[in-house]
């Protein structure tokens, strides 16, 4: 499953025209938010840079999920990746 999850949230970050290799360069300068917006929705990542802290804080709050739902949404596609604040350049 964690390949799956890998592979899908590589995917969704490409579609916005981010390369994963360039996250993985700036991992310690991230901040991450894994979550459901409400009891049935998707479930979220959020990811942006840590400057972004404070728009993190003006979003819906994110219900938590477990390791298992997180797993079970990535293997049915029904994992939401969002960037919060400015993009990398």
């Amino acid at each position: 499953m964690l390949e799956a999850l890998q592979h899908q949230l590589g995917e969704a970050l490409a579609a916005q025209g981010i390369v994963p290799e360039e996250l993985e360069a700036l991992a310690g300068s991230l901040l991450w938010r894994v979550g459901r917006n409400g009891d049935d929705g998707p479930v979220t990542v959020r990811v942006g840079f840590a400057g972004s802290a404070g728009l993190f804080a003006d979003l819906p709050r994110l219900k938590n999920v477990t390791d298992g739902e997180l797993e079970e949404a990535a293997g049915a596609g029904d994992l939401r990746v969002e960037w919060v604040g400015s993009r990398p350049r």
